[in-house]
């Protein structure tokens, strides 16, 4: 372990429940610039059909089975295991998303990342990376895939606008990783798989934990291993410091852009010119049960 650095403190170390969401709970409400983040496990006739997004981006990033997506910009596609899908709403886009089967169960990270004032209103975005195109920083003991921000050299796929670090982190037994973050980030764990120890107080974190970090001077963050491997997120991102009015999938600044989002919305302009004339055809999955 590297000794010339003070070392980030963990504040908290809560247990998720089954089905809960990970950001957007009690324990954990918003953590800016992060809105939401939810470990999904579903089948059909289970998804999210259609539905609008306004001021914020949505972050799909699977682990098993299929999802299946579509938006009202024309992209479309299938996530498999290790694919990553990033799209940054800004003033509107119509989207759904489905999972790929009735029996095998798509598992994956569903994560909303807030954007500034100046960003809310953007032209929509849309990028998608396949898994064997996702940067991999790799250690003997450690490996890490690179979706957003930079480890051990290695810089992510990603273009972000809200200045964010988004890593998949596996460290095997009786290993050590390391990993700077910015000392004015607010910053978190989500551990998936296995036990480790997190932070400068090394504390114990196992599968469906959450790790929250200190926002303080430290920059450098350790997580170690005894006998057991570990797996988890790290997310991290720069506080926006702007005040947030949300209603279901619109996130905005004032009461006054919510409610010009919601005439936007119902009358189908300003970026919902979509919502008149625009349907999925994957929404009709769930009609089409094969038993």
């Amino acid at each position: 372990m590297n000794q010339l650095y003070s070392l980030k403190s963990v504040e908290k170390v809560f247990s998720i429940a089954p089905g809960k969401l990970i950001i957007g709970n009690p324990d954990l409400k918003r953590l800016d610039p992060f809105l939401i983040l939810d470990h999904f496990s579903t089948k059909l006739p289970c998804g999210f059909s259609d539905h609008p997004h306004r001021g914020y981006e949505t972050v799909t990033y699977m682990l098993e089975g299929q999802f299946l997506h579509e938006d009202s910009t024309g992209n479309k596609g299938t996530l498999n295991p290790g694919d990553l899908l990033w799209i940054t709403a800004g003033k509107g886009v119509i989207h759904a998303e489905m999972p790929g089967s009735w029996d095998e169960k798509s598992v994956g990270f569903q994560l909303w990342i807030n954007l500034s004032s100046k960003e809310k209103f953007c032209e929509p975005q849309h990028q998608e990376i396949a898994k064997e195109n996702i940067p991999m920083a790799m250690t003997k003991n450690v490996t890490v895939k690179v979706m957003a921000g930079e480890s051990f050299g290695v810089k992510g796929c990603i273009k972000t606008r809200t200045p964010v670090m988004f890593l998949d982190v596996e460290i095997r037994p009786y290993a050590v990783f390391e990993q700077v973050i910015p000392k004015e980030w607010n910053a978190f764990c989500y551990v998936f798989k296995g036990e480790g120890l997190f932070g400068a107080g090394r504390e114990k974190a196992s599968r469906d934990s959450c790790v929250l970090l200190k926002r303080d001077e430290s920059e450098m963050f350790i997580v170690e291993t005894d006998a057991e491997s570990v797996r988890f997120l790290l997310l991290a991102g720069k506080p926006l410091n702007e005040p947030v009015v949300g209603y279901g999938r619109f996130v905005l600044n004032t009461k006054e852009e919510l409610q010009k989002t919601l005439l936007d919305y119902n009358c189908g302009m300003n970026g919902f010119e979509a919502v008149l004339s625009w349907e999925s055809k994957i929404k009709h999955l769930v009609k089409r049960n094969p038993n």
